[in-house]
């Protein structure tokens, strides 16, 4: 990773975009951002996409325990925010019906559409083990990195 990044909430952004420049390739891009999350947001157990194909979306770059692979629209957390076209925090994943357990330890969660030319493309997956995980601050900046990310896809 480049030394010069240095991690936090009030940098994801920043370092986001500094790993990506020059990237055309959106996997790669995918892959270091989810390691990226991972270093710069403590208390969490799981940071990845899923991407949109076929109507269903399938696991793409994560960092964390596996995964399940493919998630139907409207289905869990990622098909419901995906299928909704909007961010999702989940204060407490057993309260959520139809919630999709694939981390057991999973408590709370944050998913955030990602979307491109006004069309879902993916979703950005991000878990905690503790209740109440992710508040205000983390949803406005994680927003903001989704709404980037989703540009990602001009790539394809």
């Amino acid at each position: 990773m480049n030394e010069n990044l240095t991690m936090g909430l009030d940098t994801l952004l920043d370092n986001a975009k500094a790993l990506c420049s020059g990237e055309t390739d959106r996997i790669c891009c995918l892959a270091n951002l989810s390691a990226l999350i991972m270093q710069s947001m403590p208390r969490i157990n799981w940071a990845g996409f899923y991407l949109m194909k076929q109507g269903e979306l399938i696991l793409g770059p994560f960092q964390g325990k596996p995964a399940c692979t493919h998630i139907a629209l409207g289905k869990g957390v990622c098909g419901t925010a995906a299928q909704k076209n909007e961010c999702l925090v989940v204060r407490d994943v057993h309260q959520f019906p139809g919630h999709i357990a694939c981390d057991e330890a999973s408590r709370s969660e944050i998913v955030v559409p990602l979307v491109y030319q006004s069309e879902v493309v993916g979703v950005l997956d991000i878990d905690a083990p503790i209740p109440d995980r992710f508040g205000p601050a983390e949803e406005a900046v994680l927003r903001e990195l989704g709404a980037w990310i989703g540009e990602l896809f001009v790539f394809d």
